[in-house]
Protein backbone atom coordinates (compact mmCIF):
# COMPACT_ATOMS: atom_id res chain seq x y z
CA UNK A 1 0.00 0.00 0.00
CA UNK A 2 1.15 3.57 -0.84
CA UNK A 3 1.32 6.83 1.27
CA UNK A 4 0.45 10.11 -0.73
CA UNK A 5 3.70 10.95 0.13
CA UNK A 6 4.87 8.87 -2.52
CA UNK A 7 2.79 9.64 -5.54
CA UNK A 8 4.65 11.59 -8.08
CA UNK A 9 3.50 14.66 -9.81
CA UNK A 10 0.00 14.16 -12.48
CA UNK A 11 -1.12 11.17 -11.02
CA UNK A 12 -4.75 10.75 -9.65
CA UNK A 13 -5.08 9.06 -6.93
CA UNK A 14 -8.43 7.61 -4.50
CA UNK A 15 -7.75 7.67 -0.69
CA UNK A 16 -8.01 4.24 0.80
CA UNK A 17 -7.71 5.36 4.58
CA UNK A 18 -6.09 7.90 6.89
CA UNK A 19 -3.75 6.80 9.82
CA UNK A 20 -3.16 8.82 12.78
CA UNK A 21 -4.54 10.13 15.70
CA UNK A 22 -7.03 12.97 16.87
CA UNK A 23 -5.83 16.53 15.83
CA UNK A 24 -4.06 15.55 12.81
CA UNK A 25 -6.39 13.02 11.55
CA UNK A 26 -9.50 15.42 12.24
CA UNK A 27 -7.40 18.70 10.36
CA UNK A 28 -7.03 15.84 7.53
CA UNK A 29 -10.41 15.01 6.98
CA UNK A 30 -11.65 18.88 7.44
CA UNK A 31 -9.53 19.85 4.40
CA UNK A 32 -11.71 17.40 2.82
CA UNK A 33 -9.50 14.39 2.30
CA UNK A 34 -11.74 11.46 3.47
CA UNK A 35 -11.90 8.13 2.39
CA UNK A 36 -13.03 7.29 -1.32
CA UNK A 37 -12.14 10.65 -2.68
CA UNK A 38 -10.49 11.42 -5.60
CA UNK A 39 -7.09 12.92 -4.91
CA UNK A 40 -4.96 14.60 -8.24
CA UNK A 41 -1.36 15.44 -6.96
CA UNK A 42 -0.16 18.51 -8.96
CA UNK A 43 2.55 19.51 -7.76
CA UNK A 44 5.69 18.22 -5.47
CA UNK A 45 8.33 20.64 -3.88
CA UNK A 46 11.86 20.96 -5.18
CA UNK A 47 12.65 19.10 -1.82
CA UNK A 48 9.30 17.43 -1.50
CA UNK A 49 7.52 19.64 0.98
CA UNK A 50 4.53 20.74 0.91
CA UNK A 51 3.02 18.53 -2.00
CA UNK A 52 0.22 20.86 -4.11
CA UNK A 53 -3.16 18.45 -4.58
CA UNK A 54 -6.09 19.04 -5.81
CA UNK A 55 -9.04 17.97 -3.82
CA UNK A 56 -12.72 18.36 -4.17
CA UNK A 57 -12.23 21.19 -6.81
CA UNK A 58 -9.87 23.11 -4.62
CA UNK A 59 -6.30 23.30 -4.40
CA UNK A 60 -4.75 22.20 -1.66
CA UNK A 61 -0.85 22.36 -0.12
CA UNK A 62 -0.05 19.57 2.99
CA UNK A 63 3.24 18.61 4.38
CA UNK A 64 5.02 15.40 3.79
CA UNK A 65 4.34 14.18 6.66
CA UNK A 66 0.68 14.68 6.98
CA UNK A 67 0.73 12.87 3.48
CA UNK A 68 2.46 9.86 4.74
CA UNK A 69 -0.32 9.34 6.90
CA UNK A 70 -2.66 9.05 3.92
CA UNK A 71 -3.12 5.48 2.55
CA UNK A 72 -3.95 5.84 -0.58
CA UNK A 73 -4.69 2.94 -3.92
Amino acid sequence: MKTLKEISCGQTVKVAKLTGEGPVKRRIMDMGITKGVDVYVRKVAPLGDPIEVTVRGYELSIRKADAAMIVVE
